[in-house]
């Protein structure tokens, strides 16, 4: 399986190229940005990637620092309520519980924006809880890259961090209870479309350590999709024009009880069938993340703050049964 990537060496210079299984990196000639590929039609695209990986390999992922795969005018977008898990969890939540009941079935899905790009963490790196939240769930999600054109051009595991008790408390509260540092998160790798056969029936997993134990197991599959997810792009490109091209992120099947919330020092892990597995530690309050805009400029500054993995533990008992690709 390939991934195109986004990665920094050691000067801090950033380029994009296709990673192999064996973690062999091939660059793209010209250096472009991902949202310079996203520019491309679907199959301008595959040509590309086909090209650029029957050459030799000049890196490894180890000698490199891979970086989120959104770059220039790309945009992050998420979806709601689009499993019924996600209704049910919105109703037990919240204080105005029919706005969820009818958008479920509404032929209009409700689609809000996540992040922009710098905001974006990726696999090793912490997303954060809010200060003034007392509820708060990661939300294991697909997430669908799309071209300029709309098209779906490849997949990758995104976390809408969330929290219950902002949105809980009022529906209106949305944007703070979803958009705030550490609030986004996607893997390192975007696996193209045209290597995942069937991303209707994909298995989601999910595992929340804490302090060595599983303090959250749950899974499901995109087959318990209520949407297409064909559906939710079309609405999203309804009068607006997304010149670089866009990550939607379909929304969560897997939605923790009432009496959890992330804690400061946790560890989510999330993986997706052939698309991936993304890991990150926990944080509390905005200040964990400030780094984010000290590497604007430096992508460098990111290493600093990589760590968290569950391999790394090992206290961990559990392991050996994490959820793998």
């Amino acid at each position: 399986m390939t991934r195109i990537v986004r990665f920094a060496d050691d000067a801090g210079t950033v380029r994009t190229g296709v990673a192999d299984d064996t973690g062999g990196v091939r660059a793209f000639p010209g250096a472009p940005l991902i949202a310079e590929l996203l520019r491309l039609s679907g199959a301008e695209l595959r040509a590309l990637v086909d090209n650029t990986v029957s050459g030799p390999a000049a890196a490894h992922e180890e000698d490199v620092l891979l970086l989120p795969p959104l770059d220039g005018l790309m945009e992050l977008w998420a979806a709601g309520v689009t499993y019924e898990r996600s209704r049910e969890a919105r109703v037990e939540e919240s204080t105005e519980q029919s706005v969820y009941e009818r958008i479920y079935d509404a032929e209009r899905p409700e689609l809000f924006f996540k992040a922009a790009p710098w905001r974006v963490v990726t696999d090793g790196e912490p997303i954060a809880v809010r200060d003034d939240s007392e509820l708060n769930v990661p939300e294991p999600e697909l997430a669908l890259v799309l071209n300029r054109h709309g098209e779906t051009v490849g997949y990758l595991v995104a976390d809408d961090v969330s929290s219950r008790s902002i949105e809980g408390e009022n529906p209106l509260y949305l944007p703070q209870a979803k958009i705030y540092a550490g609030s986004a998160a996607v893997s390192s790798g975007i696996v193209p479309a045209w290597e995942i056969a069937a991303p209707d029936a994909l298995d989601i997993t999910l595992v929340v350590w804490r302090d060595g134990e599983a303090a959250v197991r749950s899974a499901t599959s995109t087959a318990a999709f209520h949407r297409t997810p064909r559906g939710l792009v079309e609405h999203l490109w309804r009068s607006q024009p997304f010149p670089d091209g866009a990550v939607l992120s379909t929304g969560t099947g897997i939605v923790p009880a009432l009496d959890f919330t992330l804690r400061a020092g946790d560890v989510v892990e999330m993986s997706i069938e052939g698309v991936g597995t993304l890991r990150n530690p926990v944080r509390a309050g905005q200040a964990g993340l400030d780094w984010l805009v000290e590497a604007i400029d430096d992508p460098l500054a990111r290493r600093a703050h990589r760590g968290g993995s569950p391999e790394s533990d090992p206290g961990s008992p559990e392991r050996s049964r994490l959820p793998t690709e």
